[in-house]
């Protein structure tokens, strides 16, 4: 139920809507400010339901001079010639684009609309010609340049990663109709397209090399998104209503909407930014859940990563990638880290300039805990299927303390593992300690876990209310359970819990080559 004081814009991307609605907003018009003072194109890249489409409506208001919806706003201090332009709005979120048909119908059905306003040529018979004609008609009807917004210009690129074939029908498709923001610059007083990723290296961004890519610009870090300034200062209801809701004090309540949904940064210096659906979300609801991952899926991604042998490891441990490279996705390489980052599965921790490089990991526990979870059904072919086990079965029967019962269910699991099948016979026993990884990090959702892999740590750590559990895995073909409990006394592992009150419990499990399941475990 809602209780929220105010109208939350979920769901919302029209600026003009949202404001004569009375909904909140967190004012971005200086940006739209700053951004207009040029006739140039920009390029902004930012994860899905992060406020693109609501910037770039705003910015279609702005240039259609609708004054009166910017009251209030730090723009209405700024401009002072509110100026009407032709504006050219192309929304490629229409369609899910699994055919170079559908291409064709959502570029239609924008420039219909926009014909239906500017007129139209019948020798004007493909989607670039036809823009060219509209750009030349609106400038000649009004004697100003005109404005063209490409809201997702990227997602029918997206959305047919897996098909290489279709892929690149589709680059060369739009190719042509991107080229014509090039070729009529012009007539153009300002064009500005958004997306998740820039195919810098490809065909579609090659005739659009002057595009102003302000991705990573320390300038406009915060131009989607809520930091924690507009979060503190604008959210103050929401903030003690979600306290009252959920039964925490209010300190608790910013602690807790901060590990799950902040984390984002988008530039060397830039602030760290919330998920803005996946906060106002959770405001509209009082209520926590993983928002912003239940509007997507990860399935290609997954998929890549596992059939390319990823280390998912690593993104606990974080990732460094050179600066240049972080734009230099080319849809069928192998490397999928760029994507990460621009979908908003990765993000920027820290930055080296003496590497000129950076060091992306989880933004938060919504995406890491969404994207891990999504991982486990491309890398253990039973999950969702066995309703025997699963995490909160796992969990459950380890929060009653007895070590053997829960590990008898894990056993069990990795028993009913079919290694036979022709999709498995080749891993080796990394891939199956993997699965062990996915298991017990996908536990942090509901008990505090510990994984990593540098010398000097264990494992995992499990904490539950009445017991800390230090696990160390070891191949039967390298070393024995009776080794991975002497590994834990020699390396200390039990040392960071020794003051705390909680049982403290050793277990060392033994992996088979063989079987690749777990052969036998030692409590100490």
């Amino acid at each position: 139920m809602n209780t929220s004081p105010r109208e939350m814009p979920v769901g919302i991307q029209d600026f003009e809507k949202l404001r004569t609605e009375g909904c909140v907003y967190v004012d971005k018009t200086q940006y739209v400010y700053a951004l207009t003072r040029i006739s140039r194109p920009f390029f902004l890249g930012r994860p899905r339901r992060f406020g693109k489409s609501l910037f770039i409506s705003t910015l279609k208001a702005y240039f259609l001079g609708k004054k009166e919806l910017f009251e209030g706003l730090a723009i209405a201090e700024l401009e002072k010639d509110w100026i009407e332009y032709p504006v050219f709005y192309i929304d490629l979120n229409v369609e899910t684009f699994t055919s170079l048909e559908l291409l064709n119908v959502a570029l239609d059905t924008n420039l219909r609309e926009i014909e239906s306003y500017w007129g139209s040529d019948e020798r004007e018979t493909t989607p670039a010609s036809r823009l060219i004609g509209l750009i030349r008609r609106a400038y000649n009807k009004t004697g100003r340049k005109v404005v063209v917004l490409v809201d997702e210009y990227d997602k029918p690129l997206i959305n047919t990663m897996d098909d290489s074939k279709l892929n690149e029908a589709i680059k060369d498709s739009l190719k042509g109709f991107y080229g014509v923001l090039k070729s009529m610059d012009y007539l153009l007083r300002f064009v500005f397209l958004t997306g998740v990723t820039k195919f810098a290296k490809v065909s579609v961004f090659s005739d659009l090399n002057q595009l102003i890519d302000i991705s990573l610009n320390g300038q406009y870090a915060e131009i989607c998104g809520i930091s924690e300034t507009e979060l503190l200062e604008q959210f103050q209801p929401e903030l003690h209503a979600l306290s009252k809701a959920t039964k925490k004090t209010y300190d608790e309540t910013l602690a807790e909407v901060k590990k799950r949904y902040d984390g984002y940064r988008f530039a060397p210096e830039g602030a760290s930014m919330y998920n803005p659906f996946s906060i106002l979300s959770t405001f509209l609801q009082n209520f926590y859940a993983y928002y912003w991952f239940k509007t997507g899926t990860t399935t290609f991604l997954a998929k890549t990563l596992q059939n390319n042998n990823f280390d998912i490891k690593k993104f606990e441990n974080d990732i460094t990638i050179a600066v240049k490279s972080i734009d230099d996705y080319r849809a069928g390489e192998t490397s999928l880290v760029p994507l990460l980052y621009q979908s908003g599965y990765l993000t920027i921790k820290s930055y080296d300039p003496s590497l000129d490089a950076f060091t992306l990991g989880f933004p938060n526990e919504e995406v890491k805990y969404g994207f891990l979870n999504e991982l486990l059904p491309a890398y253990i072919p039973k999950w969702g299927l066995d309703e025997s086990f699963s995490i909160i079965t796992f969990i459950k029967a380890v929060r009653t303390g007895i070590v053997d019962d829960f590990m008898n269910l894990l056993k069990a699991y990795y028993a009913s593992i079919p290694y036979d099948l022709e999709e498995n016979k080749d891993k080796d026993e990394k891939y199956y300690q993997l699965i062990c990884y996915l298991l017990f990090t996908n536990m942090g959702q509901f008990v505090g876990t510990e994984v990593k892999s540098s010398k000097g740590r264990a494992d995992v750590v499990v904490k539950t209310t009445d017991s800390i559990y230090v696990f160390e895995f070891k191949m039967d073909d390298k070393a024995s359970a009776e080794d991975a409990l002497a590994q834990i006394d020699d390396n200390g592992y039990l040392i960071p819990y020794t003051a705390d009150h909680r049982r403290l419990v050793k277990i060392g499990v033994e992996f088979s080559k063989e079987s690749k399941g777990i052969k036998r475990w030692l409590v100490g």
